[in-house]
């Protein structure tokens, strides 16, 4: 056991963080089980859930550094790889689906640009 106070609070804030890890390590887990579970049963929504499940489980392990980023996005595509073969489209929310936002005009006259007048 430690003896400084320092060292003390460590053994503490790495206990909880160690905990809150493993915690995000299951989600991955667990969502990567459900998703192949979803596949075998072969139905499009059930698979097209589980698939959002688990890129949204491991997008945040990703961000707390419980994975690497590079890693996840491995796994992201490999899970795609497995959906298109299966025969699945994926149900992915893109930007193009959604109309775009229209910008406010504003009625002001535009001013021109002063120019510096020199002789």
């Amino acid at each position: 056991m430690p003896i400084i106070k320092s060292a003390k609070k460590r053994v503490k804030v790495a206990s909880k963080a160690r905990s809150r890890n493993l915690q995000t390590k299951r989600r991955v887990r667990e969502a990567l089980k459900a998703f192949n579970a979803a596949l075998e049963s072969g139905k499009p929504a059930e698979v097209n859930k589980a698939h959002q499940a688990f890129i949204s489980a491991i997008d945040t392990a990703a961000k707390k550094n419980v994975v690497h980023k590079n890693r996840a996005a491995r796994y992201k595509s490999r899970l795609a790889r497995r959906l298109k073969e299966a025969g699945i489209k994926s149900a992915k929310k893109t930007a193009a689906a959604k109309p775009a936002a229209k910008k406010a005009s504003s009625n002001k006259p535009s001013t021109p640009k002063k120019t510096s007048a020199k002789a």
